[in-house]
């Protein structure tokens, strides 16, 4: 067989492995498998759909380890607290860029005078109002569905990181004249969005990382430290995790590929991370 034509099986090999959102996590010394979902945090319920695989994983886990938990009560007053700041946008931009951005918001259905008091991490969220196109009475988030079976059927709820740390990465990959700029983008957000709705519902994640990774939205620095930074955290936490009971670890889509990536952050300390394929 020719170098071309094992290259092509190799390629063809990669696309149809990461055609799945649900990856088992298993060797290297632990006694059960363990699970990693990739998730789109807020997607229209039309959109939305728990599959068997997943269901079955999930139930087949002790745990259910999420970016932050949601149950913890401290936790969530930290998020409140993460969503305002004690200085006023309009007090860090001039009467010139005020007015900009207060026509930016109008494109929003806000002003400037009703966020005035959002921290910049709660700005950049506005822009999910685009991207996702229906009520927000029609907005599913996987977390909080897993989060709801989970807790029926008793499962133990962790984290990989506290809303500090989160808050933390946000603030320093967008700016507020970050998140302005991006506001900016609103149409081109949706556009996007579409397209990663499309790759998800596919269980394309190769297509999803590259959208994710569209330098528009998200430069290298805004990726080491959204992702690769977290990643490495979080690797290194899931080991004591997995070790003495089967978790099933549920995070953003765009934290499992890449050389950077949870897939691969995992293998190369020896476990093996396969793709489970729909029953």
């Amino acid at each position: 067989m020719s170098c071309m034509s094992l290259a092509v099986k190799a390629q063809n090999k990669i696309s149809d492995d990461n055609k799945s959102l649900l990856w088992e996590v298993s060797g290297n010394g632990i006694s059960k498998p363990s699970y990693i979902m990739g998730t789109f945090h807020m997607i229209c319920s039309k959109d939305f759909e728990i599959k068997p695989k997943v269901t079955k994983a999930l139930e087949n886990s002790d745990n259910l380890i999420l970016e932050i938990n949601y149950t913890d009560s401290k936790e969530m007053a930290a998020m409140q607290k993460m969503l305002s700041s004690d200085q006023k946008i309009s007090d860090k931009l001039s009467p010139k860029e005020a007015k900009e951005l207060d026509a930016i918001l109008s494109e929003y259905g806000t002003t400037l005078q009703n966020v005035n008091s959002y921290s910049p991490q709660a700005l950049y969220s506005l822009i999910s109002t685009k991207a996702i196109p229906c009520p927000q009475t029609e907005v599913k988030m996987y977390e909080i569905e897993l989060l709801k079976k989970a807790l029926q059927n008793k499962k133990h709820i962790g984290a990989l990181e506290k809303v500090d740390d989160q808050s933390h990465a946000i603030g320093g990959a967008y700016t507020l004249k970050d998140a302005i700029s991006q506001l900016k983008m609103g149409n081109e957000y949706a556009i996007l969005a579409q397209k990663m709705v499309e790759s998800f519902k596919k269980e394309d994640l190769q297509t999803l990382d590259r959208l994710v990774k569209d330098k528009r939205f998200m430069n290298k620095d805004q990726e080491k430290i959204m992702l690769t930074d977290r990643n490495k955290s979080w690797a290194e936490k899931m080991p004591e995790i997995m070790k003495n009971q089967s978790s099933f670890f549920a995070v953003g889509s765009a934290h499992l590929l890449g050389d950077n990536g949870l897939i691969n952050l995992l293998r190369t300390k020896g476990y093996t991370v396969n793709p489970v394929k729909n029953q």
